[in-house]
């Protein structure tokens, strides 16, 4: 098949690219490297059936001829930019949704939503199936993200009703794996990063918040899946190991064998204190679940992290 992917030189997008073009399809990436890099990319400068496009989806899709598939990861993700990329992100998330959608109408293409965990917000039911509406601070640092999601997913849903584009959306929860950018300031970055420079890894609030982590090949099999199903409603794709802050800070010293200790800082605004996901539909309607463990794949990560500081 003939497949785009927006925001396919970032951490997750490049993993489904290595995924699709091993399979033998034909991927077209689409992508502006504000947070993306080409060195996710590089070791398919030559691979045929492979064409990385320098372009911001929210300003419009490129002319493309006919496409299979359309997945639209486009978007900052960490914390760290959603200050300065404010703007940007509001917009991928809306104007790059909708040219997404209006591409995939006029293809006849699947339609594939990266939707996110945050959609939940700090969340008040736990853990967090599909059908929670979730608790979000609109006008909070991070409302521009969890809203610029909230919005892709109304929309997507819009486009469904109204003009039977066919979609799907998939809420991703804490995911982790090689290429994550060193300064990436999620917890695992953090953690690897601190702790292999022998410094004191940083615990935000009492460290009891808790994660679920799911490694980046976990996740994209199951992104993969949805090229073969089209579930109506939302899924949720993460790990349904939930462990708390501390724990991980812990386990990431002994992994790497490092003297660090651990330093507390004030928990940053609307950081959520528990995130975990119901998988049920990711069950029933993809034949999925997580099947990496947390130390397997922090050593993988940990090796990666190795290379590049």
């Amino acid at each position: 098949m003939k497949i785009v992917v927006t925001g396919g030189a970032g951490f997750v997008g490049s993993h489904l690219v290595d995924r699709l073009l091993n399979e033998g399809h034909e991927v077209i990436v689409l992508d502006n490297l504000v947070t993306g890099s080409k060195t996710n990319l590089s070791h398919l400068s030559n691979t045929s059936g492979f064409e990385l496009i320098e372009q911001d989806v929210s300003k419009g899709i490129p002319n493309l001829g006919n496409v299979d598939v359309f997945y639209h990861l486009a978007s900052p993700a960490s914390p760290i930019d959603f200050e300065p990329l404010a703007i940007e992100i509001l917009q991928v998330g809306s104007l790059g949704t909708m040219n997404g959608l209006n591409f995939a109408r006029e293809k006849k293409a699947h339609f594939i939503l990266a939707s996110t965990s945050e959609t939940y917000g700090d969340p008040l039911v736990h853990p967090q199936n599909e059908e929670y509406l979730g608790n979000v601070n609109q006008i909070g640092v991070r409302g521009v993200y969890d809203e610029a999601k909230r919005f892709s997913e109304a929309v997507t849903m819009a486009y469904r009703r109204k003009h039977g584009v066919k979609t799907s959306i998939v809420r991703i929860f804490n995911t982790y794996g090689p290429r994550m950018r060193a300064n990436d300031g999620r917890v695992i970055p953090n953690f690897i990063s601190q702790a292999l420079r022998g410094n004191p890894l940083t615990v935000y609030g009492d460290g009891q918040q808790t994660r679920s982590l799911c490694f980046v090949s976990d996740l994209v099999d199951g992104l993969h899946r949805f090229m073969r199903f089209e579930p109506k409603l939302p899924i949720n794709l993460g790990n349904d190991h939930e462990m708390t802050i501390l724990s991980l800070a812990e386990e990431t010293i002994r992994l790497t064998g490092s003297k660090s200790s651990t330093t507390f800082q004030p928990l940053p605004e609307g950081d959520p204190k528990l995130r975990c996901p119901v998988l049920d539909r990711a069950r029933e309607f993809l034949k999925w679940e997580p099947k990496v463990s947390l130390q397997d794949g922090l050593q993988e990560t940990i090796n990666y992290f190795k290379k590049i500081l």
